[in-house]
């Protein structure tokens, strides 16, 4: 899952950090260098100020030093015999300081050790504004090649910009520092999702109802069944309305779920209202003591004005609690497309995407998130009725590889 955006992501990092560490390892290496040419040239000083030193020696050889034991025993002598009390308030005797400070006299300074060379110091590195523009081509081109749409990369883009250029960043962290700033900027753009079975729960007047859009083949229908299936563990009863009466077959297909799944389905004959469905479905649940209500509605194509209009006339006879649309996720710009659409007709709530399973490039998460400010609630990961999950936005990130 997102195999291919989370690998150029990779590439993309691991190029930026390998480029910085060669520039600091050349400068330093240059700087070691200058080192060496600076200590050959004082080298002919300190050989002349040795010499100067070993002569000055020779002649300071035939004077005797004081010998600093013998020079304290003779002050000793002349200290009267009151004076060593006074002298060794503290001590035990004065032998013992006299010891202690001919001790103290002989002690040779430690000399402090110096650390130099390559690893001596932490590098620290800065991104240019104009070596970010050379990355920033590269990083725009693999998110557009990965399904994100062009306004969702160009924030991703301006918002790294901000972050990381003329940013002190340790030589060996750039690329960790990079994956981290661009998990967050994606953190920030999608939006946190709510639990359904929570918001279902908290309504006190039954049923709870949730309309369904999507354009045919986005695996609405099939969204619906496991999303009833779903409740049903968490012991939140459903019934199903057939909502699009339009499809040849799509009343067959959602009865069948229903059968596989135990749950009720509500429905008209082809052509009919699907307004008066959904209608119908909520009377039913409401005499039945059934928790919530799942509209499935027609699917051709979101351009289509009837369709809207159709949709509209869906939304206000059955006043849902909430608008969920369902897009593939391997479609890319035309799931955003469809979802955009659809957000400024009717106004949703959040979003499905199925095929998530198969998807290996993972914007469209990214884009449909941005472009509608809505929370993606679930992701579908197979065909089977257990195949769907909550949305997580971190485990999203994880799997990109930008934890």
């Amino acid at each position: 899952m997102f195999k291919s955006l989370r690998e150029k992501l990779k590439n993309w990092t691991e190029k930026i950090s390998k480029a910085k560490e060669k520039e600091v390892e050349e400068e330093e290496i240059e700087e070691v260098q200058e080192e060496v040419r600076e200590k050959k040239k004082e080298k002919p000083v300190k050989k002349e100020k040795k010499q100067k030193e070993k002569k000055q020696g020779k002649e300071s050889e035939t004077k005797k030093e004081p010998d600093i034991y013998e020079e304290l025993k003779l002050k000793s002598e002349k200290i009267p015999e009151e004076a060593p009390s006074k002298f060794n308030a503290g001590t035990e005797s004065f032998e013992t300081d006299f010891e202690a400070v001919k001790e103290k006299a002989e002690e040779k300074p430690e000399k402090k050790k110096e650390h130099h060379g390559f690893f001596s110091k932490v590098s620290k590195v800065r991104i240019s504004e104009k070596e970010f523009e050379v990355y920033k081509e590269e990083l725009e081109m693999l998110l557009l090649e990965n399904n994100v749409a062009f306004e969702v990369s160009d924030e991703i883009i301006k918002e790294l910009k901000e972050r990381v250029v003329n940013k002190d960043l340790l030589k060996k962290e750039v690329e960790s520092e990079i994956k981290y700033t661009l998990g967050d900027i994606i953190r920030e753009i999608l939006i946190d999702p709510f639990k359904i079975t929570e918001k279902i729960n908290q309504k006190e007047k039954e049923p709870f109802v949730i309309l369904f859009f999507g354009i045919n083949g986005s695996g609405k229908t099939t969204t619906i069944a496991k999303i009833a299936e779903y409740l049903k563990e968490k012991h939140i009863t459903s019934v199903l309305a057939a909502g699009d009466t339009f499809r040849a077959a799509s009343i067959e297909q959602l009865k069948k779920h229903g059968e596989k799944i135990g749950v009720r389905v509500i429905s008209h004959e082809y052509g009919s209202d699907p307004a008066a469905v959904g209608f119908d479905a909520i009377s039913y649940a409401k005499k039945n003591k059934i928790k919530c209500v799942l509209i499935d509605t027609a699917g051709r194509m979101h351009t289509e004005k009837n369709l809207i209009k159709e949709m509209e006339k869906v939304d206000r006879v059955c006043n849902p609690d909430l608008k969920i649309f369902v897009g593939e996720s391997i479609t890319g710009n035309d799931a955003t497309e469809q979802a955009k659409t659809f957000n400024s007709q009717i106004g949703l709530d959040g979003i499905v995407l199925t095929k998530a399973d198969i998807d290996e490039k993972g914007g469209t998460a990214l884009s449909v998130g941005y472009v509608t400010k809505k929370p993606i609630l679930f992701l579908g990961t197979g065909q089977e009725y257990s195949k769907i999950e909550p949305f997580d936005k971190n485990k999203f990130i994880e799997k990109l590889g930008l934890e």
